[in-house]
């Protein structure tokens, strides 16, 4: 899809765009001047050295580039050319206040699923997000990313797709487990719960020491991280099934590794009962 973009060009929106692809102009080679539809002056202008910066972008493997210049709803368009070098990921934490710390971070990328624990490895996930140049999150631009570099006292300069403003663009709100449910994805015995369960679990494994606390917290953690893969290939098929292009640009649906860890029904259940 990357390649049929121009509304990474000042002044080419999404409208402008379809017009440019009704008019034959539908990859960046194609891109010529005087243009076949209404482009303001300064558009034409630059348009030029940005499809040449774009293929060099490309070529280089640089999806910041892109993201830079796209809308945080527009970001889908880079997700097929860099599912190699995706990092999908969420964390839990102890709280929402300045003091609170992460307690959890799932990672996954597609082919293995990597999780860190406070007082354990935490520390081991700086340099192993490094591998990555994007990170796919639901709200990570506002909340998992600033925790992150607070936290850990580092910038994470990877290109971001954030969920959250791509499938409420297509109509899906509700935070991340809403949005699961609208697109009918089931979470078995995680079904119910959510952030302020992943608190108190974390407590009931501070306090008694059980692996079975932590590891319900882990398999909660993972849920949520791998079901971004799902969600990121139905968004990215959803907004492809708008363009000329979708026939020969849909993604297939994904099949996540089994989770190495499972929730205990027993845990939630006595959770629940709060």
């Amino acid at each position: 899809m990357l390649q049929h973009t121009f509304s990474h060009i000042p002044g080419i929106g999404p409208k402008i765009e379809k017009n440019l692809w009704s008019a034959g102009v539908t990859t960046w080679q194609e891109w010529h001047l005087p243009a076949p539809v209404r482009v303001s002056a300064n558009s034409s202008a630059e348009a030029a050295a940005i499809i040449a910066a774009s293929h060099t972008a490309l070529s280089n493997n640089d999806p910041s580039f892109f993201t830079s210049r796209l809308a945080a709803n527009e970001s889908w368009r880079i997700f097929s050319h860099f599912q190699n070098c995706i990092a999908y990921l969420d964390i839990e934490t102890t709280g929402l206040d300045d003091f609170a710390e992460i307690t959890t971070i799932a990672l996954y990328d597609g082919q293995e699923i990597f999780t860190y624990v406070n007082g354990r490895n935490l520390d081991d996930f700086v340099e192993d997000i490094r591998k990555y140049k994007v990170i796919v999150s639901y709200n990570g631009k506002s909340f998992d990313v600033p925790f992150i570099e607070r936290f850990f006292g580092i910038t994470l300069d990877h290109a971001q797709i954030d969920l959250r403003y791509i499938l409420a663009k297509l109509g899906f709100k509700g935070g991340l487990k809403g949005c699961e449910k609208q697109l009918g994805l089931s979470r078995g015995n995680l079904d119910g719960v959510d952030g302020y369960f992943a608190v108190l679990l974390w407590q009931q494994y501070k306090e008694t020491g059980e692996e079975r606390v932590l590891e319900t917290l882990l398999a909660y953690n993972i849920e949520d991280t791998v079901n971004l893969e799902r969600l990121a290939i139905e968004a990215y098929n959803r907004n492809i099934a708008l363009t000329p292009f979708a026939a020969s640009l849909r993604l297939k649906d994904s099949t996540p590794p089994p989770s190495p860890y499972s929730a205990d029904s027993k845990i939630i259940d006595l959770l629940k009962a709060y």
